[in-house]
C-alpha cells in the first residue's frame, strides 16, 4: 500500500490531472486532494502549493517499492506489537512521515500526535490508505488530546520542548530529537551549476528544515559573488510576505547595530562562525585548512544533520534523504524492532 501511495503522491508532485481509476481514487476524490494541496497555504502561509508537492515527490523517491522491499527486509517484523506515539513537527509538510512509515513497516501501531501546523496533510493520505486496506485502520490512530495507551515515544521539537518531552514521556522507550541544522562546505572547485543546486538547499522551505544549510564554510579566496550570481534564480522568495518580514526584520537590526553583511537583496550573509542563523540569514565561515572545517563538524556534530559539498551530500538533494538517512544518525527501524 505504502508503494501504491507513493504513486499518487507522484501524481500529486507533478499537478497531474485525474488518470483514472487506476490511482485508486474516483476523479472526486483525486480532487479533493489536488484542492487540499493547492489551499494548505491557506491555513499554514510557509506551506505553499510548491513547497507541498516538492515534500511529497520527495516522499514518493521513498516509497518506491523496491526501494522499500530492500529496506525493510533489512530489519525483523516485531511479533509482539507496540503502540508508538509520534509527536510531529510542522515545520515543513509532511516532516514525520518518515517516522509513520517506519512504525508500520515494522509491524508496531502509529499514534501520531499533529503538529497545529500540519493538521490536515497526513490525516487525508491515512484515508486514502484505509481506503484502500481497511485492516490498516487498527495500526494508525491519529490522536486528538492528550496521548493515552503508549508504549514508547518518537519526538521532534526544539530544544526547549525536549524538557516537556521528558517530563510527560521519559518513562516510556525514547527517541527525542531536539534543533538541528545543515551546513556546505564549498572548496573553491565547485561548478556553477553546483553552486545553484546549493540555492536548494538553502532555500527550499524557506530554509525552515533542519535539513536546510544555515552556515556555508568558504576558502579564504573563495569570490562571494560566485555564488551570489550562481543563486540569483531563487530571488522570489523575498516576495514571500512571512519571508520578506524576516528578511527585513534581519536586516535592519544588522543596520542599526552596524554589524558587517553581504546583501543580494533576498537574503542576508553574515560572517559568524556560530551555527543557527535567523531566518533569511546565512553564516558564512572563511577557513585556511580544511582541518578547520573538519574539526568544527566534529565538534558540533549533535547539532548538524547533514552536510553538503564535495566529499558529502551532493549540492541540492539536503531535503530528499533517502529512506535509511535516519533523522540524528539513529537507526528509527532498528529500535522499533528492539522495542
Amino acid at each position: 500500500m505504502l508503494a501504491r501511495l507513493g504513486e499518487l503522491f507522484v501524481l500529486l508532485a507533478e499537478n497531474k490531472t485525474w488518470p483514472g481509476f487506476s490511482c485508486g481514487l474516483t476523479e472526486e476524490e483525486y480532487k479533493a486532494l489536488q484542492q487540499l494541496v493547492q489551499r494548505e497555504r491557506i491555513h499554514n502561509p510557509w506551506f505553499t502549493e510548491d513547497s507541498v508537492r516538492f515534500a511529497l515527490g520527495s516522499l514518493a523517491e521513498m516509497l518506491d517499492e523496491q526501494k522499500l522491499t530492500e529496506w525493510a527486509n533489512r530489519y525483523p517484523y516485531v511479533t509482539k506489537p507496540r503502540r508508538v506515539a509520534i509527536i510531529m513537527a510542522g515545520n515543513i509538510p509532511l516532516v514525520g512521515f518518515h517516522d509513520f512509515v517506519c512504525v508500520l513497516l515494522s509491524g508496531n501501531t502509529a499514534v501520531c500526535k499533529l503538529s497545529s501546523d500540519d493538521p490536515r496533510l497526513l490525516p487525508a493520505f491515512v484515508q486514502v490508505l484505509t481506503k484502500w486496506d481497511p485492516a490498516i485502520s487498527e495500526r494508525i490512530v491519529l490522536a486528538v488530546g492528550p496521548i493515552k495507551q503508549i508504549d514508547a515515544v518518537i519526538a521532534t521539537g526544539s530544544d526547549n520542548s525536549v524538557g516537556y518531552f521528558q517530563e510527560y514521556f521519559g518513562k516510556y522507550p525514547h527517541i527525542f530529537r531536539k534543533n538541528r541544522t545543515s551546513v556546505a562546505v564549498i572548496d573553491g572547485t565547485e561548478t556553477p551549476e553546483e553552486l545553484k543546486l546549493l540555492g536548494e538547499d538553502l532555500f527550499r522551505f524557506f530554509g525552515l528544515g533542519c535539513r536546510n544549510v544555515s552556515k556555508i564554510f568558504l576558502p579564504e579566496s573563495f569570490d562571494s559573488n560566485r555564488l551570489f550570481e550562481a543563486i540569483v534564480g531563487f530571488g522570489e522568495i523575498v516576495n514571500h510576505h512571512k519571508y520578506a518580514n524576516n528578511y527585513d526584520y534581519n536586516r535592519t537590526v544588522y543596520l542599526m547595530n552596524s554589524i558587517p553583511f553581504l546583501d543580494n537583496n533576498f537574503a542576508i550573509f553574515k560572517e559568524d562562525e556560530g551555527l543557527f542563523s535567523p531566518l533569511s540569514v546565512f553564516f558564512t565561515q572563511r577557513y585556511k585548512k580544511v582541518e578547520e572545517v573538519t574539526t568544527f563538524l566534529t565538534k558540533h556534530k549533535d547539532a548538524i544533520q547533514a552536510v553538503v559539498g564535495h566529499g558529502y551530500l551532493p549540492f541540492g538533494t539536503a531535503q530528499q534523504p533517502t529512506l535509511d538517512d535516519y533523522a540524528d544518525g539513529i537507526d528509527t527501524m532498528a529500535w522499533l524492532t528492539q522495542l
